[in-house]
């Protein structure tokens, strides 16, 4: 193992425990240490996420990470896209049933939006978009998207967010809070942005 003063620190500007545990499991092989910025700083700053896209979100809580604690900062913003609803909630993914929504009242929401949409009009798509922020003013962005369906009801206990609602196509119904996490990491969004990620960290360790 790297001894801590050879590892790369990187913090991830959210709170999300899932999130976080995402990004350290799917980063585990290389030296690097994924921090929490509420663990670095004591509290996780607010950033108004004014931009329109997933990218434009995660370039501003990636930068403002990093101008806060001055260490190498991830930001991920993603969300679901349903095609019934013109791509809602998209961006608002998270705030989709107000500022103050739990997880719970999302789904709730997305269902009642649904209620009279017939099962082969329920398509969506994940997106994540993860931003790497480095202190010398570098950006760097990753993408990546699984196609699925919205099923009827939520359908099991792992995961978060809309994770119990949505089928990755080719799974027959299963949901992602039905998954084990190497197999989800396998097939989703953020998973393959992580992926690519750890190119684009490959190539910031090889600098060093």
């Amino acid at each position: 193992m790297p001894s801590e003063s050879q590892e790369m620190r990187l913090v991830l500007a959210t709170s999300n425990a899932g999130k976080l545990s995402e990004m350290r499991r799917l980063l585990h092989e290389l030296p690097v240490r994924v921090s929490s910025i509420t663990s670095v700083l004591g509290h996780c700053p607010e950033v108004e996420e004014t931009g329109g896209t997933f990218a434009a979100n995660a370039e501003l809580k990636a930068r403002a990470a990093c101008d806060s604690t001055g260490l190498m900062a991830l930001a991920d913003d993603s969300g679901l896209e349903v095609d019934a609803l013109g791509g809602q909630p998209g961006v608002r993914s998270r705030r989709f049933a107000g500022e103050e929504a739990s997880d719970a009242d999302n789904n709730a929401l997305l269902l009642r939006k649904l209620a009279h949409t017939p099962e082969p009009e329920r398509t969506a798509r994940f997106r994540c978009v993860i931003a790497l922020a480095t202190p010398s003013g570098g950006l760097h962005c990753v993408a990546g998207t699984s196609e699925g369906v919205i099923l009827n009801a939520p359908r099991g206990r792992g995961g978060f967010g809309y994770d119990p609602l949505f089928s990755p196509l080719g799974l027959g119904g299963v949901s992602f809070a039905e998954l084990e996490p190497e197999q989800k990491d396998a097939l989703s969004h953020r998973g393959q942005a992580l992926r690519k990620l750890r190119l684009l960290l490959l190539d910031q360790l090889a600098s060093r």
